[in-house]
């Protein structure tokens, strides 16, 4: 049986493809006016609006011969919502601008949205408009809301001597999943699922980040650009050292391809971006949430220490210009 020719976006048009999207995408309580006007509407019950905005790029950020639609979707979503619940603000509404070359085929575009949708549905966040323009290649802008319902932002800059680091969450899985991908030959490749699944769509801890926030975390950050690098946000933004125990992180998930790539399993833990993890300082009095592991500590100093080893031959954080290093599925 011969499936029908793809209605590609080019055909089906902007406006056209909007109606469809629209009919994918609920809209939550938090939400006065959706898609369809000029602009959206959205709550602010404390008169308070948390922002935040990112892009991926197709063969940058993400590839299709790798990934779905779907899973892009839900992973450039979770980029943005992530740095919303590390504030410890409640996830309201995303704003998508898409550029896509009008030769593809307009069943990718609605899957990439279910995956937007699916994964803001996650924290009860709702896709609230945007825009579309043409391009050679697919690019993918988010601006994302948040609301503090009336509690204090969780800052960078908050972190105090004799804080505890904790995480929430493990980091080096995405990166894993990276190599592998960019791998020949992977023998048995399914054994590694969880690795490459790690990288296609981080399965982020939401919860725990607002939990952390919550419970009265002094600093928090999520894990984009690698743990030493963003730990090193924090601890540059509040005066401070962060001093991390390898010992305290797991690398149980990492070890058995680690050991096929001959790659130091630490190096993913420590320096691998796009898990999407949490780091937080926090009083050693505070109550720490199931799930949440202490890493470490914050001393008088700046940067950051890993007790035993010398990290400053590993990369120390994603630059998108510099060409040296890259995160990117293309590098």
């Amino acid at each position: 049986m011969t499936r029908p020719p793809t209605e590609d976006i080019g055909s089906l048009g902007e406006f056209g493809l909007i109606a469809k999207i629209k009919g994918l995408l609920p809209q939550g309580p938090d939400i006065v006016l959706g898609p369809g006007d000029d602009a959206a509407i959205i709550k602010a019950s404390d008169g308070l609006v948390v922002a935040t905005t990112d892009m991926a790029v197709e063969d940058i950020h993400f590839r299709r011969d790798w990934s779905s639609a779907r899973q892009i979707g839900a992973k450039v979503a979770a980029a943005n919502l992530a740095d919303l619940v590390c504030k410890g603000a409640r996830p309201t509404a995303l704003l998508v601008a898409l550029g896509v070359p009008a030769n593809l085929p307009a069943e990718w575009a609605l899957e990439l949205a279910m995956g937007l949708r699916d994964e803001a549905a996650k924290v009860g966040a709702s896709i609230v408009g945007g825009d579309m323009s043409r391009s050679e290649k697919i690019v993918i802008s988010i601006a994302a809301l948040g609301s503090l319902d009336g509690r204090a932002a969780v800052l960078r800059s908050g972190a105090k001597v004799g804080d505890l680091i904790v995480l929430a969450a493990t980091t080096g899985l995405s990166a894993a999943g990276l190599t592998l991908l960019k791998s020949s030959n992977i023998p048995d490749a399914d054994r590694f699922e969880e690795l490459l699944s790690a990288h296609r769509t981080p399965r982020l801890v939401y919860q725990l980040a607002l939990d952390l926030a919550t419970s009265g975390a002094h600093s928090m950050c999520d894990v984009s650009d690698g743990l030493i690098a963003d730990l090193g946000h924090i601890c540059q933004a509040s005066g401070v050292k962060g001093r991390i125990d390898p010992a305290r992180l797991d690398l149980s998930t990492l070890q058995d391809a680690a050991a096929m790539l001959s790659v130091d399993p630490l190096r993913w833990a420590l320096a691998g971006g796009e898990d999407h993890a949490f780091v937080a300082t926090v009083d050693p009095e505070t109550p720490l949430p199931g799930g949440v592991r202490v890493i470490g500590e914050v001393v008088s100093g700046s940067g950051v220490e890993v007790v035993g080893i010398d990290v400053s031959h590993w990369l120390g954080g994603h630059d998108h210009f510099d060409l040296r290093h890259s995160r990117s599925s293309t590098s």
